[in-house]
């Protein structure tokens, strides 16, 4: 899909994200598979995946409850925050419990958002400050 004239930065940005996350830690991956085992680079995978999808349904999520009213967007806000984190804490619970040695390769997976929106911050900077006369 390609970016029309119009579309702010931003929107590219926020649709990037997700791509970056899984890329990195698949990269990460790669290496915990080839350094480790292949059962921690598939949670790292695993975890970048459930990171990118999280952030993906945070963000369509929060595009609909903001274009409601006041009122309504509020409780809905709330209600879907705390299912995510729900949800979140039921798979890192899962894993815990099924392989308790593994989490902190779901972990290092689930925070690839960390250096991503590191590496996106700094780039809108750099941008922004080069177009600046």
């Amino acid at each position: 899909m390609t970016p029309t004239p119009a579309e702010a930065p931003e929107e590219r940005i926020l649709r990037r994200i997700p791509l970056e996350i899984v890329v990195l830690a698949a990269v990460v991956a790669a290496a915990a598979g080839a350094v480790i085992d292949a059962l921690t680079g598939a949670f790292v995978l695993a975890g970048g995946v459930f990171s990118a999808l999280g952030f993906i349904w945070l963000k369509r999520s929060l595009a609909r409850f903001l274009s409601r009213g006041k009122a309504g967007s509020l409780r809905t806000g709330i209600a879907l925050y705390a299912l995510r984190l729900a949800l979140i804490c039921a798979v890192f619970l899962l894993i815990i419990l099924l392989y308790p040695r593994k989490i902190i390769a779901f972990v290092a997976g689930f925070s690839a958002i960390v250096p991503v929106a590191l590496f996106e911050g700094l780039r809108g900077l750099w941008l922004t400050r080069s177009w600046k006369v």
